[in-house]
C-alpha cells in the first residue's frame, strides 16, 4: 500500500518559509499571510518525490521501501522556516496517518521530529488522535502533530522515519507528506503544556510534574486540585514555576490511598486536566500459570512502537499476566514459504521482557493463498499448517486459530473453518516438543456457525475453548453483563469438552466524542462494568479472561481502552489493578449468600488464605464486615460499609481451595487425526454471506438438483496413508454417490481429492438446510484408532 504524505511548511501569521532552491520560486512570507513551503524543496532529504495533480504544487514526498534506513539519520527530510516571533506554534500536516481512519485503510510509519537540531522526539499520539483526523485528499488526512517551539529567525524542522509499519502484504518504511503548516498559538503568555504524575505504587510518594509551553519571563503561579474517583477533593495547593524556566515538581501528600485521581492545574487562566493511578501495595505474587487476567493489545494497529516498553510495564503493574495480540498473515508471509515475522517478534520479546505471556491470533490468509470460493481461508490447507507451525516455532504461550469467524461478511462456512482449524492446530502441535497451547477461534456469539464448527469434532485438536462476550450496544445506562459465559460452559458440557474456557474478549461499548475524552460518568461506568464482567465471568468458570482493549481505541463511534487519548489512565485501569490485587488467583467458590435485597455478589479464594466476596447493588445497601476495600482498592473503615453500583470487596480468612494449576492434559493425536477432510464446492455453490453474523437461514452451500463436489483429503502425518472416504445418509430426499474410487493413497504432507455427486430428490424442499457428513478411515490395518474425524457441512436446494 502506498503511503501518501506530502510535506510543505506553511508559516502561520508571523512565520515565513525559506526554500532551499530556487530562492526565487518561494518568496518569504510577510505578516500579511502564510507562505507554504512544498515537500519537493527540503534543504536536505533522502526521500524521493512523486507527482500528483492533487498535491500542493503537484508534488509530494513519497517513501515506500523495505530497505533499512541509512544509519544514523534514517529516512529524513529537513526544512527551514523563518519565524518573525519566537514562541510555540501548532504544527499540522496533510499526510497519511499511522493508523487506519474512517476514510482510508492506508497507513504510514510513525514520525520523529527534531526542531533546530535538538534530539528527535516521537510523534507517538494515540490511535483516537490519528483516527479522528479529517480527510484531505486521496488517502491523506489533516494531521495534528502537536506544538513546537520556534526561535526568532532561522529554524529547522527535520522529520524522519526509523521504524517500519505493517502494510497490506509487507512490512516497510512508508511516508508521504504534502504540506505542513505552522501557526502561532493564541496564548500571549506561557501556558501549561503538561501536568503529570508518574504511575507509582503506594506508599511511594506521588510527584506532580508541571511544564510550560515556553520559558517564563517572570514567575508563573500555578494552582492545582487533586480529586479522587468519587469526586472528593484529595489535596490541592499552589506552586510557582520560576522565571526563565519551564518546569517544577510538587510532592503530593504521602497519605493518598490507592486509586484513580484527576488533577486540574491552572496557570495564567489556562487550565489543564490529567489523571494518574496510585497502585495498591504489592500483594503476594500469583503464579502466571494461575493468573486469570489478560488484556487485548493489538500493538501493530493501536500502539506506537516507542510506547511499547512503558505500556507493557503499565499492564504488568496493573496485575495482568496475559496479552492477546496478533500479526498480519499477508505481511508475515508475502509469498508462499517466504516469512518475515521480525517486526512482530520484537513486540513479543518486549512483552515477555515485562513478564507477560502472549496469546497470538491468526489473521485471515493472504490473497495469494485464497480463491473466490475459499475466502477468507487458504484454498490449500497446507498453507495454514505451515504458517501455524512457523508461528508456533516462535514459542508464544498460546496460539488462537482465528478471531470472530462467525461475524464477518464473507461466504465462509463452519465446516470449512473447522477444517482450517484442524490443519492449523496440527501445525502448532508439530512445531516443537512443547508447543504453544492451541486455542479455538474466539466466537463472537453462539449460533449455527459455531455449532457447525463443533460438529466437525474440532475440540479434540485444541487445548482451550474460546469465546467473546459483550453487552448489548443499544442498552442505555449501566451495561448488563451478557450470559455468554454460562451459555458457552453449557455448550462445552454438551460436547463433553475436556478443556478450559477462555473469554478472549470482553468490554463495554462507550459512545465516543471526536476530539474529546469520555465523560467522567462514562469513565466510572466503564470501571464498574470491568469489575462486574470479570467477576461474573470468572465465577461462571472462565479459566482466563481478556479485556478489550488496553490501549486507547476509537472505532466507528465507540471508545474502548483503559487509557485516555493522551495515555493517561482511566478509572478502569485502577479498578483493574484493585481487582487483580485483591482477587489474586481468583478461584471461584460460589455465589455470595445472605446479602441484602438487591445486592449481588460472588466469593473467590485468592490463593493467599483469604476469601474475597465482591458485591454490588443497584441501590445503596449496607453490609457489616471487618475488612473491606472499595472499587479502587482503598481500605474502608470496619463495621458497616455502603454498597452501590461501585463494587466493594469483603475479605475474610479462608481455607485455600485445592485447584489444579497445571496446563490441560494434552493427548497425542493419532495417525487418523492427522487426516483432515474438507468439502470443496464450486464458487457458484457458495453459501449465503454471513452479514456480520446477522444473516437469516439457510446457511449452507446452495446446490442445484445435481451438484458435483470434491472432498479434499489432507495427510499431515509423517507417512503415506490409504484412506477410504464415504458419505453419510442424508435427509429430505438427498442422496450422495462417489464419482470414482473412494479409496485413495495420500502421501505424507499431500492432498488428494475424491469426487462425489450430490442429488436432490423430487420432494426435496428448497432453502432448507440439511447436514452432509463425510467420514473416512485408514486402511493401513496398523492404526489403533482408524476413524478419521468427520467433515460436516450444511447444504440446501437453492
Amino acid at each position: 500500500m502506498d503511503l501518501n504524505r506530502r510535506t510543505a511548511i506553511a508559516a502561520g501569521l508571523g512565520v515565513a518559509a525559506a526554500a532551499a532552491a530556487p530562492p526565487t520560486a518561494h518568496p518569504r512570507s510577510t505578516a500579511a499571510g502564510p507562505q507554504p513551503l512544498h515537500a519537493e524543496t527540503p534543504t536536505a532529504t533522502n526521500i524521493p518525490t512523486t507527482r500528483d495533480p492533487r498535491a500542493s504544487q503537484g508534488r509530494y514526498l513519497s517513501l515506500l521501501t523495505t530497505a533499512e534506513p541509512p544509519h544514523p539519520i534514517g529516512w529524513y527530510a529537513t526544512f527551514r522556516v523563518q519565524a518573525l516571533h519566537p514562541g510555540p506554534y501548532t504544527l499540522t500536516a496533510v499526510a497519511t496517518a499511522p493508523v487506519e481512519t474512517p476514510h482510508t485503510e492506508a497507513t504510514a510509519s510513525y514520525l520523529q521530529l527534531s526542531v533546530n537540531n535538538a534530539p528527535f522526539t516521537d510523534l507517538a499520539r494515540s490511535q483516537p488522535h490519528w483516527y479522528e483526523s479529517p480527510p484531505a485528499w486521496g488517502d491523506l488526512s489533516v494531521l495534528d502533530l502537536g506544538t513546537v517551539g520556534l526561535r526568532r529567525g532561522d529554524n529547522t524542522l527535520t522529520f524522519r522515519v526509523t521504524e517500519p509499519t505493517v502494510l497490506d502484504d509487507t512490512v516497510a518504511y512508508a511516508l508521504s507528506l504534502d504540506r505542513i503548516t505552522l501557526r502561532p498559538t493564541r496564548s500571549a503568555s506561557p501556558a501549561l503544556r503538561e501536568a503529570s504524575v508518574l504511575r507509582h505504587r503506594a506508599p511511594q510518594p506521588a510527584r506532580l510534574h508541571l511544564a510550560l509551553d515556553r520559558p517564563a519571563p517572570r514567575p508563573v503561579p500555578v494552582r492545582y486540585t487533586v480529586t479522587d474517583y468519587f469526586g472528593h477533593r484529595a489535596t490541592g495547593g499552589r506552586t510557582t514555576i520560576p522565571a526563565g524556566t519551564t518546569t517544577t515538581t510538587v510532592t503530593l501528600p504521602a497519605g493518598l490511598p490507592p486509586g484513580h485521581y484527576r488533577v486540574t492545574a491552572e496557570a495564567n487562566r489556562h487550565p489543564l486536566t490529567t489523571a494518574f493511578a496510585r497502585l495498591p501495595i504489592a500483594a503476594a505474587p500469583v503464579p502466571d500459570s494461575t493468573n486469570p487476567f489478560g488484556v487485548n493489545l493489538w500493538a501493530t494497529s493501536l500502539l506506537p512502537p516507542s510506547r511499547l516498553p512503558e505500556f507493557a510495564s503499565a499492564i504488568r503493574d496493573m496485575g495482568a499476566a496475559w496479552i492477546r495480540d496478533g500479526q498480519s498473515w499477508p505481511a508475515a508471509e508475502p509469498a508462499p514459504g517466504t516469512y518475515d515475522t521480525a517486526h512482530h517478534d520484537r513486540t513479543t520479546r518486549a512483552l515477555r521482557a515485562h513478564g507477560l505471556a502472549v496469546l497470538d491470533v491468526l489473521s485471515p490468509a493472504p490473497e495469494w493463498a485464497m480463491t473466490d470460493a475459499s475466502l477468507p481461508l487458504p484454498a490449500d490447507l497446507r498453507h495454514a499448517y505451515r504458517y501455524a507451525r512457523r508461528l508456533a516455532a516462535a514459542r508464544p504461550e498460546a496460539l488462537q486459530l482465528s478471531n470472530e469467524p462467525d461475524v464477518d461478511t464473507t461466504f465462509g462456512t463452519g465446516d470449512a473453518h473447522a477444517a482450517f482449524v484442524k490443519a492449523a492446530a496440527l501445525g502448532v502441535r508439530d512445531a516443537a516438543d512443547r508447543p504453544p497451547l492451541v486455542v479455538l477461534p474466539g466466537f463472537a456469539q453462539s449460533g449455527p456457525f459455531q455449532d457447525l464448527v463443533l460438529a466437525n469434532d474440532v475440540v479434540r485438536y485444541a487445548d482451550v475453548w474460546a469465546f467473546h462476550g459483550y453487552p448489548d450496544p443499544t442498552e442505555e445506562g449501566e451495561p448488563t453483563v451478557p450470559g455468554a459465559s454460562e451459555e458457552q460452559h453449557a455448550l462445552a458440557r454438551r460436547h463433553r469438552a475436556p478443556v478450559p474456557l477462555w473469554m478472549t474478549e470482553c468490554g463495554a461499548f462507550l459512545p465516543a466524542r471526536p476530539g474529546r475524552d469520555l465523560t467522567y460518568a462514562q469513565q466510572r461506568r466503564q470501571a464498574r462494568y470491568l469489575v462486574r464482567s470479570f467477576v461474573e465471568g470468572l465465577a461462571a468458570g472462565n479459566a482466563r479472561q481478556f479485556w478489550f482493549a488496553a490501549p486507547p481505541l476509537h472505532d466507528d463511534g465507540v471508545y474502548f481502552g483503559l487509557f485516555d487519548r493522551d495515555f493517561a489512565p482511566l478509572p478502569a485501569y485502577s479498578a483493574f489493578a484493585a481487582l487483580t490485587s485483591l482477587l489474586g488467583a481468583a478461584h471461584p467458590v460460589g455465589p455470595a449468600g445472605r446479602l441484602p435485597a438487591g445486592a449481588h455478589g460472588f466469593v473467590f479464594d485468592n490463593g493467599r488464605g483469604e476469601l474475597v466476596t465482591v458485591v454490588w447493588a443497584q441501590r445503596p445497601v449496607h453490609i457489616g464486615t471487618s475488612v473491606a476495600y472499595d472499587v479502587m482498592g482503598r481500605r474502608l473503615p470496619g463495621g458497616t460499609v455502603a454498597v452501590s453500583l461501585d463494587p466493594v470487596y469483603l475479605v475474610t480468612p479462608g481455607a485455600r481451595t485445592t485447584v489444579a494449576t497445571a496446563s490441560p492434559a494434552r493427548s497425542t493425536l493419532s495417525p487418523a487425526e492427522h487426516i483432515v477432510l474438507s468439502q470443496r464446492y464450486p464458487a457458484r455453490n457458495a453459501a449465503p454471506g454471513k452479514q456480520d453474523g446477522d444473516a437469516p437461514p439457510p446457511y449452507g452451500y446452495r446446490l442445484g438438483r445435481r451438484t458435483r463436489m470434491t472432498v479434499d483429503v489432507y495427510n499431515f502425518g509423517a507417512e503415506a496413508r490409504y484412506v477410504t472416504v464415504e458419505a453419510g445418509a442424508m435427509s429430505d430426499g438427498w442422496s450422495v454417490r462417489t464419482d470414482g474410487d473412494a479409496r485413495v493413497r495420500v502421501a505424507a504432507g499431500g492432498r488428494v481429492g475424491v469426487g462425489f455427486t450430490v442429488r436432490a430428490g423430487r420432494a426435496t424442499r428448497r432453502r432448507a438446510d440439511v447436514r452432509l457428513t463425510f467420514r473416512a478411515r485408514l486402511d493401513d490395518h496398523v492404526a489403533d484408532r482408524p476413524e478419521v474425524p468427520p467433515s460436516v457441512a450444511l447444504v440446501h436446494l437453492k
